[in-house]
């Protein structure tokens, strides 16, 4: 029997129990996603798009899935400490793959802003979660199918037409259970015309003893003219493995910032499926990870420029160390009619090890020569030159390469929006390269409201 069979079996035999607790406009897609699960299977090593990520062996454990909703009590000063000083947010939790409040997270959000839990507002609002779930994700993706199968709640962030929101809307996803478990949590993100927003989501793992697995997937709507910051920051643990595909259309004129930041992790599949639907529109991508040990991160985007005068800049880092393994594979697509198209794709990398390895394949696909487009990577060493110069200059060699790691990411760190933000990942990543287990650990806690009824 594959990994993928027990999760069908699990639908199969408690398709009722699941259905219940969740509304019809998510129930509706179920029975495809069971059909592309059944008909595809998971992807082995020999595709070509998965080479790097065996999901055979991710999905393999026998992680409970909590279909009954059974509630995790969650003291969120207890349990997890996240602080950006300087940066005012509006604070919301996924427990698990289930959406909780703390008290008081409302009350700097400005009218016109709705932050919610998906499967709440699919009850109370069932059309425009018909209108807008399923509707960007490719069911045949393995990643959406599978959450499409099991999600039974996540995230709605809808922000009004030409409401500007202030405060930063933050969403942590706490890990938290005695048991393995499989988390399937979806996010909905729609940005309607005029509107601004900066959205920061943070993946924590409570209880590192145990393991987890997180099937995520994002689908992102951005109206004409909206502008997003959306910050994506993993601070899991070697036992946590997380298969997420966020999948967005970007209307005329809408600018986007990506960001996907991987810190601590044990495996890690970050996949970016991103179509211009809209002429002026731009997407600025960065991406960083700090791997060592045995961690592995694989990084997979596709950027397609579908109409013409598009702007496009992607820049992904990575820091690869001991016996870890990391992979980027990039595809920017343009269309034969998307005259104008800008478009420019950078990975970078350093490998620290013998041991460490590091796969790139950025890839350009053009159907026009009106274009400005470019890719490349590297993927090397600390220079010695740079690394004698500051030793001579009374620097150990450890603190040497400390000090180069840093800069060697600073120009991903300084492409955050955020100053606060940015201030305080400068930190969290001297503390990684510093060694230090977790990077939040000596985070002043920032939340001492309870999660509320």
């Amino acid at each position: 029997m594959g990994a993928i069979d027990q999760y069908i079996d699990l639908w199969q035999e408690h398709g009722a129990l699941i259905d219940s607790n969740a509304p019809g406009a998510i129930n509706r897609l179920r029975p495809a996603a069971a059909s592309s699960l059944i008909e595809n299977g998971l992807p082995s090593l020999k595709d070509e798009d998965y080479r790097h990520t065996d999901f055979e062996k991710i999905l393999s454990p026998d992680f409970g899935v909590n279909v009954a909703r059974v509630r995790i009590e969650v003291n969120p000063s207890e349990t997890f400490r996240c602080d950006v000083p300087m940066l005012t947010t509006s604070l919301f939790l996924v427990v698990n793959d289930s959406f909780a409040e703390t008290s008081g997270c409302r009350r700097l959000l400005p009218e016109g802003v709705e932050v919610m839990s998906l499967a709440a507002y699919a009850r109370n609002n069932p059309e425009f979660i018909e209108e807008h779930y399923g509707r960007l994700a490719d069911i045949s993706n393995p990643t959406v199918a599978l959450n499409t199968l099991l999600c039974q709640d996540g995230v709605v962030i809808r922000v009004r037409k030409g409401v500007k929101v202030e405060p930063t809307i933050q969403i942590v996803n706490i890990f938290n259970s005695s048991a393995s478990l499989l988390a399937a949590r979806r996010v909905l993100v729609v940005m309607e015309e005029d509107s601004e927003a900066k959205v920061l989501f943070c993946d924590h793992t409570q209880t590192p003893d145990v393991d987890f697995c997180s099937v995520q997937v994002i689908e992102v709507f951005a109206g004409e003219r909206s502008r997003l910051d959306f910050y994506d920051l993993e601070e899991s643990t070697r036992r946590t493995s997380r298969l997420s595909s966020l999948w967005m259309r970007q209307d005329a004129g809408s600018e986007v910032l990506l960001d996907s930041m991987t810190l601590y992790n044990g495996t890690t599949r970050n996949e970016f499926f991103t179509r211009f639907a809209g002429r002026h529109a731009r997407l600025r991508m960065l991406g960083m990870g700090i791997e060592d040990d045995c961690r592995r991160l694989d990084t997979y985007s596709r950027i397609s420029h579908d109409v013409p005068e598009c702007n496009t800049d992607e820049l992904f880092k990575y820091v690869v160390d001991g016996e870890a393994m990391g992979a980027f594979a990039g595809l920017i697509y343009v269309a034969e009619g998307a005259v104008k198209t800008e478009a420019f794709q950078s990975n970078r990398n350093l490998v620290g090890s013998e041991s460490a390895r590091m796969h790139s394949k950025p890839q350009l696909e053009i159907y026009n020569d009106d274009v400005k487009c470019s890719h490349g990577t590297a993927i090397g060493q600390l220079d010695e030159k740079q690394l004698f110069y500051m030793m001579t200059r009374g620097i150990s060699e450890e603190q040497a390469r400390f000090m180069l790691k840093q800069a060697f990411m600073s120009d991903v760190i300084d492409g955050i929006s955020l100053p606060p933000l940015r201030d305080r990942l400068k930190l969290m990543v001297e503390r990684r390269f510093a060694g230090e287990q977790t990077a939040c650990a000596s985070c002043p806690v920032s939340c001492n409201d309870q999660i509320k009824d």
